[in-house]
Order: structure tokens, then sequence, then C-alpha cells
């Protein structure tokens, strides 16, 4: 039977490739395409903005009338458009698949207090190929140990707007949680001037910008003589729908609770 999909932010970037990829799906319909109150593209044919034709699918600015118990929401938005969306879904007990990050600290505790409330898959990088680097970044931090310095690069488009982008402080905290650390004591964000030698502890996060770069994350251990790396690099969105499309289909059958991507995977 076709799982019914609902797109929350049908007409931007990302929202274009999810509704593509569901409507190409053999196991998927798109239930509805919404946007933002006041958006230029509100009644258009969603199939249209997304290259496909005619689907029969309007954009729409009422989330809440399209919601439903049975239907999967994709939501690649922003925090505010995301919580309200979540808000909903929780009311209804509907499945929501959660791909946007940038939240502030009050947002991030409302997200945190809400997605156990529905069937909720919430991750800062749907790609399975980014989850499995978690599973090995994990598992290298354990082994190396502190004697090998850990450093985090990344690198996305010119118009992102938050910075280190949500994955690589997932990569941080993997870090952290194998080597015992507190990202939040021990992050390093850049370094300008004199800033002393590297301690122990620190775990560096840079982030850099620019072009239309999808998205490059590369976790480095430096050691004494030797140098491990692991890079994982986003040719396209497509690796990130397909993963969000993956959790869909997933969590439809899950009872209610918040999950990760290393669930959908079984990592």
């Amino acid at each position: 039977m076709s799982t019914p999909i609902i797109v929350c932010g049908a007409a931007g970037r990302m929202g274009r490739t999810l509704v593509q990829l569901v409507h190409q799906h053999p196991d998927t319909t798109l239930r509805a395409a919404v946007e933002a109150a006041n958006h230029p593209w509100l009644g258009r044919d969603v199939g249209e903005i997304a290259g496909l034709g005619t689907v029969g699918v309007r954009v729409t600015d009422d989330y809440a009338g399209a919601v439903a118990a049975d239907a999967v929401t994709l939501d690649f938005t922003i925090p505010a458009a995301t919580l309200d969306h979540l808000r909903t879904a929780a009311a209804t007990v509907a499945p929501i698949v959660i791909g946007t990050t940038g939240y502030n600290e009050a947002e991030q505790a409302e997200l945190d207090r809400l997605a156990p409330q529905t069937r909720a898959v919430v991750a800062s990088n749907m790609s399975v190929g980014v989850n499995v680097l978690l599973k090995l970044v994990t598992t290298a931090a354990a082994i190396l140990g502190p004697d090998f310095d850990p450093e985090i690069v990344e690198i996305h488009h010119r118009l992102k707007v938050d910075a280190p982008s949500g994955t690589a402080l997932a990569l941080g905290r993997a870090v952290a949680g194998a080597l015992g650390r507190d990202l939040r004591r021990d992050a390093r964000y850049g370094r300008e001037g004199v800033v002393g030698k590297r301690t122990n502890q620190e775990i560096g996060i840079m982030a850099l910008r620019g072009g239309d770069a999808v998205g490059d994350h590369t976790v480095i251990f430096a050691g004494l003589g030797e140098r491990l790396e692991l890079t994982h690099r986003s040719q396209s969105r497509d690796c990130l729908a397909r993963g969000a499309l993956r959790a869909a289909l997933w969590v439809v059958g899950q009872p209610v609770g918040r999950y990760s991507m290393m669930d959908v995977l079984g990592l």
C-alpha cells in the first residue's frame, strides 16, 4: 500500500527534490505540498514547480488541513516553521521526518519535548552515507583515544544561514561521546590570532562557505607521525532526500517515540 507524503517547504530547493522523488517512488504518493503563508507560488501545481508537469497537487499554506495519522510529513524548512508543524503533528500523533537545523536553545528544547509525543525521525543529516560516517567516527575516536587530536571541517553553499552545520555538530557530539568529553565545553569554533597551544580536550570545528557546495564533512584525527581522515561528500541533495524518504517509509510503522537515522538504518 502506498504511503501518503506531505512535503513542507515544497517550493524550496530541497522541497522540489523531495517532490520529485516522492512522485517517482513506487511506494509513496504525494498527499500535500505546503509552503509559508503569502508564498508567491501558493495555488500553483507543485509538479510544475518541481519540473514534473501537472501532478494534481497544489501548493497550500494549510498544513493543519493536510496532516493525518496515516501520512508522513517531510520537513526541511526553518526552525519556527518546523516547530509549528511538529506541534500539529504531535496533537494528531502523525508521523514526521525532520531534517531542519539551526535551532536556538529554546527551539531545541521545544523540539526535544514535542518529538517523543508522536512518531518522529529527527536528524541533522538524512544522508545514509553521513550516518555511516557518524558510526565510523564514533568507533575511530574510541579506538584512537586521547592521543589523536580531533578536528572537523565542513563546507556548504554560500546561502546556508547557520554555521557550523548541524552535521558538523553531530560529528562533534559523536567524537565527544566516544572520548568522554562535553562538546559544549570543549568545542573550538575557528582560531584567530595568538590562541596558544592546542589543548588536549579541544574538538575543533571549522565552517567554510562558498559557491554551490551541497555539503562536505571531514573528521581529522591527527596523531604523532600519522593522521586519519574520514570524509563524506554530498554531490547533490538527492542523498538527503533519499534518506528522508527511507525514514518516512520506516517511521510510519513504528510506535510513538523519537527516532534517529541510526534507528532507521539499524546502526
